[in-house]
């Protein structure tokens, strides 16, 4: 095995973006999380300064969103959710861009709306993750978003919400990582349900998945661990 089990938890974003959760279920998924000793959670925004409380203790950081799940806020609301998030606690924002600035060849607008939320986080000393939500966009949209990312300093560039026609795909991944710098990271979102398809993109460069099935993910790789002679 090339891979420690805390190389593979500190790679997930444990996911509770499920608008049906209740507050039970959140409480539930921030211990999981603490449990397994994942990367982050990345919760629903209401509940960001309680998870934040529950994994002071930890080694888990708190995340949320930012104009999620369209991207279509305005930029001066993008903003005031990246304010609250930071009083909440949150160490990492997950924050769409706006489609449909991005399909209407407005570059100028995408650049403004993610460098105001980008420049406000790394202020305040947290990181961010821009989602493209690559299912609605085509290779040469994809790179400019790259391109414009790096030049910001983006801490991640992000496939997908996980709430989209589609989510992570293996060229996708492949594209993002090859037009990015190193010191840009790379996040797959939608679509990483096991510890195979884990591995698959860690060995193209992934650093973070987002996923919901964690405990079945940690649990077979402690097994396959436990088996190895």
């Amino acid at each position: 095995m090339d891979y420690t089990y805390s190389d593979i938890a500190k790679m997930i974003d444990h996911s509770l973006l499920n608008p049906t959760l209740t507050d039970q279920q959140l409480e539930q998924g921030c211990r999981l999380a603490v449990e397994y000793d994942v990367a982050s959670v990345c919760i629903l925004p209401h509940y960001l300064k309680r998870c934040a409380e529950i994994l002071k203790s930890s080694t888990v950081a708190a995340s949320t969103t930012i104009g999620f799940p369209h991207g279509g806020h305005t930029t001066a609301i993008k903003a005031a959710e990246a304010e609250q998030a930071l009083r909440d606690g949150g160490q990492e924002l997950d924050m769409v861009v706006n489609i449909s600035k991005v399909l209407s060849g407005d570059w100028d607008y995408v650049r403004s709306d993610l460098g105001a939320v980008i420049d406000l986080t790394h202020k305040h000393g947290q990181r961010v993750k821009v989602i493209f939500e690559n299912c609605y966009l085509n290779d040469d949209q994809k790179v400019r978003l790259c391109e414009i990312c790096a030049a910001l300093g983006a801490d991640w560039v992000k496939t997908s919400t996980g709430y989209g026609t589609g989510g992570a795909t293996i060229e996708d991944l492949k594209l993002m990582r090859a037009h990015c710098p190193a010191r840009v990271q790379v996040k797959a979102a939608g679509g990483v349900r096991d510890l195979d398809k884990l591995l698959e993109v860690r060995a193209i460069g992934v650093t973070r998945v987002g996923a919901t099935r964690t405990a079945e993910i940690l649990d077979e790789c402690k097994r396959r661990l436990a088996n190895v002679t």
